[in-house]
C-alpha cells in the first residue's frame, strides 16, 4: 500500500514536526507568562492585534522564497531564520528590554503556523486521499510526542531554570526541524508546480488563487469561525489563570503541565481515534460532531465559570483542533493544485488562522472603549454562537468536497 520511500518520508516529516512542536511548547508557555507578568492578561488582545500585520510580512517572505528556491529550501530557510530571531529576542530580554516579551508573543503566533503548514502542504502533495486517512493520524500523534515532552520539561524545570532559558531551547529545536524536513523531501521528491504556476506567476502570496475559488473561500470562513472560538476560550482561560495563580514561574509551570496534558490527549486521539474515524465515519459527520462538542462545553462554562471548566473547554477545543479537525480538514486540500496547496493554504491556515484571533481581539478592544470590563460570560456565549455558525459552514463545505473527491476518483 505504501512505497518504502513514502514511509521513510512520513517518518522524517513526523520527526521534524515533533521537534518543531517540542520547541513550540517551550515558547508558548514562556511567552504567555512573560507577557502577562510584563503587561497583564487584560492586554493580551492588544498584542494579538499585532499578529496579523506581522504574519503578512512573513507570508510575503515565504511566498518569495517558494518562488525562488522551491519547497525544500524554503522550509529549511524559514526554520533556521525563525530560530535566529527567537535567540535574538532572548538576548534582548536578558538585557532588560521588556518589549521583547511582546515580540516573542507575536512571533510565536506567526512562525509556528508558517512552518507547520509547510509540513501539511508536503503531506497533501505526497499522499493519496486513501493513504492520508491512514497516515494523517499517526503523523499528528508522532508530532504530539514533541508537544508532550516540551510541556513536561517546562512544567518540571521552569521554576528552577527560569522562564527565559526555554527560548534558547526553542531556537535549538528548529535545527533538527529543518534537517528532518529536508530529509523528508529527499525521500519523497519535491512537488512541482504546473507551468502556469512556476515562479509564482499567479502571485507569490496566493491571494488571487484563493479568491478565485468558492471552495477555498468556504475553507477560509471555516478557519475564521473556529479561531474566533479559540480566541474567546483562550482569553477566558488566561483570565482565570491570572486570577488563581500570581507567581510568574508557577504560572509558567502550570502552563507547561497544561500543554503537556493537551499534547497527551491529542496524541491518543491522533493515534487511535483519528485513523478509525476517517476510515469508518464520513467526513461530513466528523465535521458536524466537532462544533457540537464545543457548543456543549460553552454551555457548561457559561453555567459554572471556573479555572476547571475554562481549562476543560480550552483543552477540548485544542485537542480536537490538533487531531480530528486537523486531519479531517487536510483532506479538503488533497484534490487541489500546487498553488492551492502551497500558497492559498498559507493564506487560509496561517494568515486566516491568526488574523481571526487578531481581529477578534481588535473587536474586544473596541468594545472595551465603551464598556470598561467585559463580563466573562460574554466569552463563553460567543463560543456557543460561533459553534452554531461553524456547523452551517461545514455543511456546505462537506458537500463541495464530496463533489471534488468524486471527480478526483474518476480522473484516476
Amino acid at each position: 500500500m505504501f512505497p518504502r520511500r513514502i514511509l521513510f518520508a512520513a517518518v522524517a516529516i513526523s520527526a521534524a514536526a515533533s521537534f518543531l512542536l517540542c520547541g513550540y511548547e517551550f515558547i508558548r508557555a514562556v511567552s504567555n507568562s512573560l507577557f502577562i507578568v510584563a503587561y497583564t492578561a487584560e492586554n493580551l488582545p492588544r498584542v494579538m492585534v499585532a499578529v496579523s500585520p506581522s504574519l503578512i510580512l512573513l507570508l510575503y517572505f515565504y511566498g518569495r522564497l517558494l518562488s525562488w528556491c522551491g519547497a525544500t529550501r524554503t522550509l529549511a530557510i524559514t526554520s533556521i531564520l525563525s530560530g535566529a530571531l527567537i535567540l535574538g529576542s532572548y538576548f534582548a530580554l536578558t538585557k532588560g528590554y521588556r518589549f521583547a516579551a511582546a515580540i516573542i508573543y507575536v512571533f510565536r503566533e506567526a512562525y509556528i503556523v508558517v512552518i507547520i503548514e509547510q509540513f501539511w502542504s508536503f503531506v497533501n502533495s505526497t499522499l493519496s486521499s486513501k493513504q492520508a486517512k491512514t497516515i494523517n493520524g499517526p503523523f499528528c500523534a508522532i508530532a504530539s510526542v514533541g508537544s508532550v515532552i516540551g510541556g513536561l520539561l517546562v512544567g518540571r524545570w521552569a521554576t528552577s531554570l527560569g522562564s527565559e532559558i526555554f527560548l534558547v531551547f526553542t531556537a535549538a529545536s528548529l535545527i533538527p526541524t529543518a534537517i528532518f524536513g529536508v530529509i523528508a523531501y529527499k525521500f519523497a521528491g519535491e512537488p512541482k508546480p504546473s507551468v502556469a504556476e512556476e515562479g509564482g506567476r499567479r502571485g507569490h502570496l496566493g491571494v488571487k488563487t484563493f479568491f478565485n475559488s468558492k471552495y477555498l473561500v468556504f475553507i477560509g470562513l471555516l478557519i475564521l469561525t473556529t479561531q474566533l472560538i479559540s480566541t474567546v476560550l483562550d482569553l477566558r482561560f488566561n483570565a482565570l489563570v491570572e486570577t488563581e495563580i500570581t507567581h510568574e514561574d508557577e504560572m509558567t509551570a502550570y502552563y507547561g503541565n497544561f500543554y503537556a496534558g493537551l499534547g497527551a490527549i491529542s496524541a491518543v486521539l491522533q493515534l487511535i481515534v483519528v485513523p478509525l474515524a476517517l476510515r469508518l465515519i464520513s467526513v461530513h459527520i466528523i465535521h458536524i460532531f466537532i462544533p457540537l462538542v464545543h457548543l456543549i462545553n460553552g454551555f457548561f462554562l457559561t453555567l459554572r465559570p471556573s479555572l476547571q471548566t475554562g481549562a476543560i473547554s480550552y483543552i477540548t477545543f485544542k485537542a480536537l483542533d490538533y487531531s480530528l479537525f486537523r486531519a479531517g480538514k487536510e483532506l479538503f486540500y488533497m484534490p487541489l493544485s500546487y498553488d492551492e496547496r502551497y500558497r492559498a493554504k498559507q493564506i487560509i491556515d496561517s494568515f486566516g488562522y491568526r488574523s481571526a484571533k487578531g481581529s477578534s481581539a481588535g473587536v474586544i478592544e473596541l468594545i472595551r472603549l465603551f464598556v470598561k470590563t467585559i463580563p466573562g460570560i460574554a466569552f463563553s456565549i460567543t463560543a456557543m454562537v460561533a459553534s452554531c455558525i461553524w456547523g452551517v459552514i461545514v455543511q456546505n463545505l462537506s458537500s463541495q468536497y464530496q463533489k471534488l473527491a468524486t471527480t478526483e476518483k474518476k480522473d484516476e
